[in-house]
């Protein structure tokens, strides 16, 4: 097979995979132009200090010898195939980055023969790569569940980030659409490659030079929607997750009906909307000092499709508010609809200077026309409402009328970080 084709084949199916913040573009290249906007498999991540990194977002191989019914590559699937050799993959990679393609490699694959044989053919990639090309740009990869623990250790060294999946949102589910994988599998390389980081960590403070290993930290993903588990289900694994192993991130991929497994029924259209709800709520996890108890309940397990987790939270205490901003501590600021971190911390400094009038709230970047609804600047309340839930709530509504037509994934009022969503 043309090298060509495979790039084509296995790039494509890449893009199931949402660790990359954004996917690659159709964009026709013109002679003479700047840049380069080829579809196969360019996709965009952040590093800690902002930047963007293109990279090449590709599969070793979609040869699978599993059948997990969500999964395009699934065994039992009739699609193109394709496998490279560590050799074509790692002078793709420098060719590309010789052509300012990219910056870097988002590698994972299919389990070819079995884990432990397609482990060992990644690491021959990167050990490539990283050895014979000298490369020293961001490598993410993936590792495969059940590979042997050593094998694991190997690609950590050579890696900068590292991710197993999930997939599934419990063991249930896990046996119903991929019995051929176990929870275990997937735990016992999460727990070690967090087990590693300690060590690592502990290794620096002690030794002047130590091996780095997974210096960017590892992630997980969760399919959204291809089993019936509730918002509450999936918010309470990955805070549970992010406590436990201290992943940097949980990524959330609604369900696309690619194939039509046995056991998936339903699903026509991929849940996004669910989908960004989860993003909005795992950011509030994660930078808010919320609680997933505090979001969801046993009585109420999904989120409100209408309004954004941290509204609706707000909505349902609303015997905490209004919150006097010239007094408020900074986690009761939080909580705030309307007010993010960074304008949390600018009112706190700001107020010490002299109190706070509403329309300086404006020029911190607090959105007043949410937070309007649940604060008191000096005493007076400017919501033009009672403070009752439903009077707020259609205040607080878009105008049209969502179940028409499609709906909108990122509403005007949000503000995006890394091209995420953000909750203010």
């Amino acid at each position: 097979m043309e090298l060509h084709d495979k790039i084509r084949i296995l790039a494509d199916a890449a893009k199931y995979d949402v660790s990359c913040s954004s996917s690659g573009s159709n964009r026709e290249n013109k002679n003479g132009g700047i840049g380069n906007a080829s579809f196969y498999g360019i996709c965009h991540s952040w590093s800690d200090d902002g930047r963007c990194i293109s990279l090449l977002k590709i599969l070793f191989t979609n040869i699978c010898i599993y059948n997990c019914s969500y999964c395009v590559n699934r065994c039992s699937n009739d699609i193109e195939r394709a496998l490279f050799t560590p050799d074509e993959l790692a002078d793709l990679t420098i060719n590309f980055y010789r052509r300012n393609y990219i910056e870097g490699l988002f590698l994972s694959s299919a389990v070819y023969k079995s884990p432990d044989y397609t482990m060992e053919l990644l690491i021959k990639t990167v050990k490539k790569l990283r050895e014979d090309y000298n490369f020293n740009g961001y490598i993410h990869l993936k590792a495969i569940p059940g590979a042997d623990i050593n094998l694991i250790r190997l690609a950590g060294l050579y890696a900068d980030r590292m991710s197993i999946n999930i997939e599934l949102p419990s063991e249930k589910s896990l046996k119903l659409l991929a019995p051929q994988k176990s929870k275990e599998s997937i735990i016992k390389p999460m727990s070690f490659i967090h087990n590693q980081l300690l060590e690592s960590n502990e290794s620096k403070k002690l030794m002047r030079y130590s091996d780095k290993f997974v210096p960017a930290g590892q992630t997980t993903q969760l399919i959204i929607g291809a089993t019936p588990e509730s918002d509450r289900t999936i918010l309470k694994l990955s805070e549970n997750l992010y406590k436990l192993y201290n992943l940097k991130r949980v990524y959330y991929s609604a369900y696309i009906p690619v194939s039509n497994g046995n056991n998936i029924s339903g699903v026509t259209s991929p849940p996004l909307l669910r989908e960004h709800r989860l993003y909005q709520a795992d950011w509030l996890l994660r930078y808010y000092n919320f609680k997933a108890d505090e979001l969801l309940s046993e009585e109420a397990p999904n989120f409100n499709i209408l309004l954004d987790p941290k509204v609706d939270w707000a909505l349902k205490n609303l015997s905490l508010f209004p919150v006097e901003v010239n007094t408020a501590d900074y986690n009761m600021l939080l909580r705030v609809p309307g007010i993010g971190v960074k304008t949390a911390k600018r009112i706190i400094k700001a107020r010490k200077e002299s109190p706070l009038n509403y329309d300086s709230l404006k020029k911190l970047g607090v959105v007043l026309k949410r937070a309007k609804y649940f604060i008191t600047c000096n005493g007076k309340y400017y919501g033009g409402c009672e403070i009752e839930a439903s009077k707020i709530k259609n205040r607080l509504l878009p105008k049209t009328n969502v179940l028409e037509g499609q709906l909108s994934i990122f509403e005007s009022f949000y503000k995006t970080e890394n091209n995420l969503p953000i909750i203010v």
